[in-house]
Order: C-alpha cells, then structure tokens, then sequence
C-alpha cells in the first residue's frame, strides 16, 4: 500500500463527499479509490469511512485519521518545496482560495506573484466564505482573500493582511453605450435601486447578506429577479438583460470593458467592507507562501490592488 497516496484519496474523499468524484479528481477508477481506503481500514485496523450505498462521511476514528492525513499532506509539500527551492527561487504550488466578489484582484495578485517567482504555481479557486475558512482550517487552502471581519472569531490562529476596502455600486445598462469603457456616474441610494429588478448573489455568499443588511438599513426589501453564484453572471444578465445588479468595485473594475453598462457609487447607507488575505498563524510556512505573504504586503502591490478595487475614481 502507497500510504500517501491513501491519505491523498481520503482528503479528496472528504472534499468531493462522493467516492465517484472523489476518484475522477485522484484520475484513478472507483473501485481503485475504494480498495485503497479499505488498505487503509485494514493498516490502522478500523473503520475510517461509513459506507451504505453512497459516502456517509467518517467514524469518529476516520475524523481523526483524516486530521492527521491533512496535516502529513502539507507536511510533505513543505518538505518537498525545502528541497527542490533554493533563497530567493521558492518553487512549489499555491492553493489560494479567494471569494467570487474578489476573484478579479486574485487573479492579478498571482499573474504578479508568478512574474516575480516563475517557480511558483498558483491554483487560485472561487469559493464561499465558509468553504474558505473550512479550506484554511483543514490545511486544503494555503491562503485565503476574503472578507476578514467576519473571522475575527476564529481566534489568533489566522494571520489577516488587510489588503483594500469594498465599495458598493449600482450597475445597470446605461441610457446610451459610451465609446470605448465602462463609466461612472452620479451616486444613488440603497433604496433607489432596491426599486430596479436585480439580479444578485445566491444566499450562500457572504456578499448577499452584507447587499441585504444594506437594503435593510435603507428601509427596503429587494426581492432579486435572478440569483447566481456566478460573478460573470452579473454582468452579463445586465448587458443582456432587463435587470441591473449590485457589485463592489472590484467585480466593476473587471468588467470596464462592458461599455454598455454605468456603475452608480450607493450612499444611505454607505457600505464599507474590509477585504485582506487570510492564512494559518503558524511559524513554519511554505516557501511558496512566504514569497505571496511578502508581496501581499508589498507597497506597490497594494496600490495596484486598490486602483482596480474601491471607489473606482475612472
């Protein structure tokens, strides 16, 4: 029995919660996966997984082996990037997940990241708040860009670096397409367009409940005429649509391209949202890691950051 190659099945068992999608991540046959984690049974002599016709999660030793199998995993990438970088060179892979609404200021951190260090390998995946503090805790992430306040419960074990500030547009077809970009126009209020159908984030993300409490304050209802997890979704029910939506600056500064459409900046109430990297506290990181924490931090990256995020003064 390849033990690490076990511990790998069982990991993807526990994110995919489904043997058969659990086997297509590993490029491995069902029964290949199965037979593994029975070796695996069979090597620690318990029961790790329940099992009726489909995946019904771990036995209480089955958590524990999975805890541990987490933690050898990221034990032996930090191995492996010890090994093969050499100071100033790191080489290794970089799990970033980032959520949807900052999606487009991840995607530039790591096409920075990747010209500074051509070693590292960025892997940047869209997720819900919860889905990035469970990949944080369970070592499947190595850092996450995501709303910070609300993780000031999860104690000191988490390093934030606070990287800009969401400001909150209301975005809809403009009355005529400009030349070339996307504008800017006059503010508007929270309650204003609460009276427009839109389209919005689905519950799950954490973005929907800050656009509700904001409508909230305002004293209004919206009743969304479509909802997505899809941030290209936004943008397009409204180029293609009779709907406007809500964004932060950063989803606005990504679709500047869309000259068919007019951000409106939205006061009473007006919404500030602290937006930072989030990572594990612990002293023994990743070379890959330290390379992004260094630039996550980095001056010149930040103002970057911040003229693509924001206010959005285009």
């Amino acid at each position: 029995m390849n033990l690490l190659a076990s511990l790998r099945y069982l990991v993807a068992l526990d994110e995919h919660r489904h043997f058969g999608r659990a086997a297509q991540a590993c490029h491995i046959t069902q029964p290949a996966l199965s037979n593994a984690l029975r070796a695996l049974e069979a090597e620690f002599g318990h029961v790790i997984v329940r099992r009726e016709r489909n995946f019904e999660g771990f036995t209480v030793e089955g958590e524990r082996v999975l805890a541990s199998a987490q933690r050898m995993l990221h034990e032996r990438e930090l191995l492996q990037q010890e090994l093969d970088s050499v100071v100033g060179r790191p080489q290794g892979s970089l799990s970033i997940g980032a959520v949807p609404t900052a999606v487009p200021i991840a995607a530039r951190f790591c096409a920075l990241l990747k010209a500074r260090h051509p070693g590292i390998a960025p892997e940047v995946r869209s997720m819900s708040s919860n889905e990035l503090e469970t990949g944080l805790e369970s070592l499947t992430l190595d850092m996450g860009l995501g709303y910070t306040d609300r993780l000031r419960t999860n104690g000191p074990r988490l390093r934030q670096i606070p990287q800009y500030t969401e400001h909150y547009f209301f975005v809809r077809r403009a009355a005529r397409a400009h030349k070339s970009t996307l504008q800017i126009g006059p503010a508007t209020t929270w309650a204003q367009a609460a009276t427009h159908p839109l389209c919005l984030l689905t519950r799950e993300m954490h973005n929907r409940t800050i656009v509700e409490n904001a409508f909230v304050e305002a004293g209004v209802v919206s009743r969304p005429a479509i909802e997505t997890n899809s941030i290209l979704t936004l943008a397009l029910s409204v180029v293609e649509g009779d709907v406007c939506t809500v964004m932060p600056g950063a989803l606005v500064g990504a679709v500047r391209g869309y000259r068919e459409l007019e951000a409106l900046p939205l006061i009473s109430p007006e919404v500030r949202t602290a937006i930072g990297f989030i990572a594990q506290g612990s002293d023994r990181r990743s070379r890959t890691l330290e390379a992004a924490l260094t630039l996550a931090q980095d001056a010149a990256w930040l103002r970057h950051a911040a003229a693509h995020s924001g206010l959005l003064t285009l």
